[in-house]
Order: C-alpha cells, then structure tokens, then sequence
C-alpha cells in the first residue's frame, strides 16, 4: 500500500515590519486625534508624521489612508493632509448620528449595568471634574469618551459601538474646539443624570439624557 506523506501545517510568516510599523502609526494618530490631541485644520505632512513615531514615508502613508477612509483626515489630490474643518452641517449631521447611535447603546447595555459598572462611571466622572478643574481639554474629552465607552460595551453591539467610534474620531478636534467656548467648571450634568437612570433602571430617562449629552454641545457650535 502506497501511503501518501503527511501534508505539514503551513507555518504562518510573522508580521513584516512595515505592517506593525504601520498599524503603530495609525493606533496612535487615530487616539490622537479622537481626544482631540490635534486642532482642527492641522496640516500634517508624511514625512513629519514618519519622523515622530520613527518609521519611514511607507507607514506613515498607509496610516494616513486608512484615517481617512474614516474621515479622521483629510487628504486632498496634491497630497495635503490635515484634520478636518467641519461646517455646521456636517456637526449637524454627526450629533444626529450620536443621537440616533449612543442612545441605542445604552438601552442595550442597561440589562448587564451591574453596580459595579456604575461606580466605575460615577470614578469616571469624578476624573471628568479634575480634568475640568486642571483646565485639561485633551484628559477631558479622553474621560469623556472612556466614560461612554464603559457603558456602551456592556451593550454587546459592537458594529453599533464601531459607527459611534467613527463619528467619535471624526469630531475629535471640533471636541477640542467646542471645549474652549463652553469654558467648563463642573463635570456634565448630564452624566449625572445618566447615572441616575441606570440605578433606576429607566431606560427612557437614560435614553433621553444619553441624547441630550451627546448633541447639545455640538448644536450649540454649530449655530
């Protein structure tokens, strides 16, 4: 009997080192930019971007392509990049997607908001107010985020969590700019009413302060 070789499991190639450089370079630009790290209309050049994180053009520019197909930057036909200018239109259009997205969010998470997930928020928020009171923009907008991210992945909807993030990243430098003109000395108080909802177990009264805290900054600087 003919017995036929053993066919070996293929080895699978390590990561080359421009794909880790790459992701490494869009990690860090993407968070950058989501807390509002980066003013809008920043121009940003590859070259630059290659000599910050220490990679070369290749990275920077697959990074950059990839942000923006998520609309984190703009790239024009010359080659210009920079993070993006919205017109009050397009604020419009993204505080109607946090509110039909994050609401929705919420609700879903409110079955699995154990106390323990409340006191972490309610840490949270307590982090919000020092942020505030250290007149810190970028560690506010991050534990503004990390706030709603807590709750959001109790939801166990990640395809709606990933739109939401999108629309975070794209309004990460408009955050930083709304931050300035609200000229902030206490922590949202809408975060308290959220806080309020999820011990009540009310999922209308979450879901109306969810909206509410999403898109009355963002309407405001739109007008």
């Amino acid at each position: 009997m003919l017995i036929q070789p053993r066919a070996e499991t293929p080895i699978a190639s390590p990561p080359s080192p421009q794909g880790a450089a790459h992701e490494k370079v869009y990690r860090a630009l993407r968070t950058q930019i989501m807390h509002g790290e980066l003013p809008p209309g920043q121009a940003l050049t590859l070259r630059g971007i290659g000599k910050s994180f220490g990679v070369s053009m290749t990275p920077a520019r697959e990074a950059v392509r990839r942000l923006a197909a998520e609309g984190a930057v703009t790239l024009s036909v010359s080659g210009r990049v920079s993070t993006p200018e919205l017109s009050a239109e397009r604020m419009e259009e993204l505080a109607a997607l946090r509110a039909l997205l994050e609401p929705e969010l919420a609700a879903r998470a409110l079955p699995r908001a154990h106390m323990a997930l409340i006191d972490r928020m309610q840490t949270i928020q307590t982090g919000i107010g020092h942020a505030i009171q250290a007149g810190d923009a970028v560690g506010y907008i991050r534990a503004n985020l990390e706030f709603h991210r807590a709750l959001y992945l109790r939801a166990q909807a990640p395809a709606i969590l990933a739109m939401a993030e999108t629309v975070w990243l794209q309004l990460g430098p408009t955050m930083r700019k709304l931050y300035g003109r609200l000229n902030r000395t206490a922590a949202p108080q809408h975060h308290a009413m959220i806080l309020a909802a999820l011990k009540a177990g009310d999922e209308p009264a979450l879901r109306l302060a969810v909206r509410m805290d999403v898109t009355q900054g963002l309407r405001y600087l739109a007008t």
